[in-house]
């Protein structure tokens, strides 16, 4: 299990490390980075949600938890009771982060453009701190 507090400060600094890749010109490493501050953010909100200490992290941990083992952030943002907070407020930048896919760390380099990676990066930043 992964403690809830741990994956807030998990999404913090991946956060960071977002933004450096994205001033490094490194635009698919940003936008990677990104949508799995997302996801962390999601993950840690469910935690809280359903006054869990910790999320499942490992396969057993997972057994009877099944619908939780997702990357998918539109069934996290449900499962996270957060729908309706995030979507009419923050629509714009949901809508920047919700094509992420945890595949896209195979994208190949020069895929991404520079405002891209800066929508999804300010996208994440400000779904972080909504969450």
């Amino acid at each position: 299990m992964i403690d809830q507090a741990d994956l807030r400060k998990i999404a913090e600094e991946r956060l960071k490390d977002a933004e450096a890749l994205l001033a490094a010109g490194r635009y698919e490493g940003a936008i990677y980075l990104g949508g799995y501050v997302v996801e962390l953010a999601l993950k840690s909100r469910i935690c809280k949600v359903l006054d869990w200490k910790s999320f499942p992290q490992t396969p057993g941990e997972f057994e009877n938890y099944q619908s939780f083992k997702t990357h998918n952030l539109e069934v996290l943002l449900s499962l996270s009771g957060a729908e309706t907070l995030i979507k009419p407020k923050y629509l714009a930048e949901w809508s920047a982060v919700i094509s992420w896919d945890p595949e896209a760390r195979y994208n190949p380099i020069g895929s991404a453009s520079e405002s891209d990676a800066e929508l999804m990066v300010e996208s994440a930043r400000t779904l972080l701190r909504a969450l």
